[in-house]
C-alpha cells in the first residue's frame, strides 16, 4: 500500500489532538500513548494499538469517560484516513468500538 504524504501529516496531527483533547476534555492524561507518538510515529502507534489483541488502557479509560470517540480506533475510521489502513485494520477497529457500546 502506498501512503500518501500528506495523508500522514493529517492523521500525525489527528493524533496529537486525540491526545489534547482527551486531557482537556476527558481530564485522561494520556502520557504512554504520548511516549508512543515521540518513540514510533502516529501511523505506526495507530497500527501498534489496533494489532493489540485487547484494547488498550487508554482505550479503556476513554470508554469508561463515555468518549470512545477521542480513541485511535475513532480516528483510523475517519474517512479522511480510509487510505492509510486496510480492510482489516478498519474491520477490527469498527468491531472494537461496536464490543464497547459506541455507534459508528
Amino acid at each position: 500500500m502506498t501512503v500518501d504524504d500528506e495523508a500522514l501529516r493529517e492523521f500525525g496531527h489527528a493524533m496529537r489532538e486525540v491526545y489534547r483533547r482527551a486531557k482537556r476534555e476527558a481530564g485522561y492524561n494520556a502520557t504512554y500513548f504520548l511516549q508512543m507518538l515521540e518513540t514510533h510515529g502516529p501511523y505506526e502507534t495507530a497500527r501498534r494499538l489496533i494489532h493489540t489483541p485487547r484494547p488498550s488502557e487508554g482505550f479503556t479509560h476513554l470508554w469508561e469517560r463515555g468518549r470512545l470517540d477521542l480513541t485511535v480506533e475513532a480516528t483510523v475510521l475517519q474517512e479522511r484516513f480510509t487510505q492509510l489502513f486496510t480492510d482489516e485494520e478498519r474491520d477490527i477497529c469498527r468491531e472494537r468500538l461496536t464490543q464497547y457500546g459506541y455507534r459508528l
